[in-house]
């Protein structure tokens, strides 16, 4: 540094890993939901291999492909008039559902966004119901798979 100064770098901030239990997910067009998981948040890109007829290596030159973005699975608990999520489900009419844009932000502890993703032209494909058994000691919860177009980061 042209200070002379020496950044610390065995601090709390840079030893400790971040936690995954304090999140949030924000719809662009509706209100912040509160959710107990998200799972499926990954993108890869597809390889191309190619290899011309007159390489003289006898392998395959890889190069990167399409993007691929799998979908979004949003879990919470059911709760006494709240329809949210099958009123985002059931708005899905061949393709007249608005696309929306999702937020998902990773928090702090003082519920401070530290690192997000942001999932374009977001739509709902499936909804699952909780089970119902008798026996169960459990809360009910109901899932909601969102598909996307494209991930980037968040700020």
């Amino acid at each position: 540094m042209a200070d002379g100064s020496v950044q610390s770098t065995t601090g709390a901030d840079s030893i400790w890993p971040l936690v995954r239990f304090q999140f949030k997910v924000t719809f662009a067009n509706s209100a912040q939901l509160s959710f107990q998981e998200v799972t499926g948040l990954s993108a890869e890109a597809q390889v191309i291999e190619y290899r011309a007829g007159d390489s003289p290596i006898h392998s395959a030159v890889k190069m990167p492909g399409i993007q691929k973005f799998n979908n979004v699975v949003l879990k919470k608990g059911m709760f006494k008039s709240d329809a949210e999520l099958w009123n985002m489900f059931d708005a899905i009419k061949m393709n007249t559902f608005k696309r929306e844009t999702i937020t998902i932000h990773l928090l702090d502890e003082a519920n401070g966004n530290l690192q997000g993703w942001v999932l374009n032209n977001a739509f709902p494909t499936k909804i699952t119901l909780p089970d119902m058994k008798s026996d169960a000691n459990e809360a009910a919860i109901e899932s909601l798979e969102i598909a996307y177009e494209t991930m980037s980061a968040a700020s």
